[in-house]
């Protein structure tokens, strides 16, 4: 089985766990939970889902409470895309290629179709207490799932950028290191270590798995500035050069094409290395990371 196979299998894996902890669309919520599956069915890689069973699976986890994990980081960074898109944000049209949430079902449902898949996410993990009930690691799988997605993860990320581009004024590279790291970083540190955690990892190697996501997080980041640069409309689903066309300062902006790619070098090829020094190895993890930096999408 060739790499790309084995990460379609995976891929599907993922979702079928995913969509098993989704709400049914019946009653009075039917229109919100409609836009929430909207929203999560649209696509995309299933890369935290994916990273956080296979830190969990790395590290003997041969149960199922990484399932109920795996779905909520995938709801987590589903709402934050819903409300990305949003006209008060990006005011984005197109995700994956298709209508954005609140294209579909208007701005105020696609609100609280993130605030309902954030509120779910809460739930759906907390069910890894009653599929492995002795499991002593949940209680801090759980800090760190909410700890990095929340004001001093992912959403302060997010709150820095807006402030900035609404501040139309042009951040340093320190602040933008700080929106990438936040931003993007902390949604890859959270199911690599969370996967760990729940399976019993020492703390020595769930530190190199912080380490290996953030690399891999700020890689991420910049080759997403190359594609809005250089990327084909048709494969990524959406237009590209709306960072300038915004006026939004990104790491083309500081360090020009070239560099940006060579920063994209540096920062994957750290993260191989957090990656290599870990005390069990997996050649998957590895392959992706080199997948992902080297992806046209």
């Amino acid at each position: 089985m060739t790499f790309s196979e084995e990460l379609q299998k995976r891929k599907e894996d993922a979702e079928k766990v995913i969509y098993a902890f989704l709400p049914p669309e019946e009653g009075m919520v039917r229109e919100v939970s409609k836009a929430m599956n909207y929203s999560v069915r649209l696509g995309g890689k299933r890369l935290r889902p994916m990273i956080l069973n296979e830190t969990y699976r790395m590290f003997g986890g041969r149960g199922k409470a990484a399932e109920p994990f795996m779905a909520a980081i995938e709801m987590i960074h589903s709402y934050s895309l819903v409300h990305d898109d949003l006209p008060a944000m990006d005011n984005d049209e197109l995700r994956r290629g298709e209508p954005t949430t609140h294209k579909v079902y208007g701005e105020a449902m696609a609100i609280l179709a993130g605030d309902g898949l954030l509120n779910l996410s809460f739930e759906t993990a907390l069910k890894a207490f009653e599929l492995e009930p002795d499991n002593k690691n949940i209680p801090e799988a759980l800090r760190v799932l909410f700890n990095k997605s929340g004001l001093y993860g992912m959403l302060g990320g997010q709150s820095v950028d807006v402030k900035n581009e609404k501040a139309l004024t042009d951040p340093d590279i320190k602040e933008l290191e700080f929106i990438y790291e936040n931003k993007t970083s902390r949604l890859l540190e959270a199911p690599a270590m969370t996967g760990a955690i729940l399976a019993g990892a020492s703390k020595e190697d769930v530190e190199g798995l912080e380490r290996m996501a953030r690399a891999l997080g700020l890689a991420f980041q910049i080759k997403d500035d190359i594609l809005d640069v250089e990327g084909d409309e048709k494969v990524l689903g959406k237009p590209v050069g709306s960072d300038e066309k915004n006026g939004k300062v990104t790491s083309v902006t500081y360090y020009g094409l070239e560099g940006a790619k060579e920063k994209v070098k540096e920062y994957s090829e750290k993260a191989v290395k957090e990656a290599a020094a870990l005390s069990c190895k997996s050649e998957f993890l590895i392959e992706l990371i080199k997948y992902l930096v080297d992806r046209d999408r």
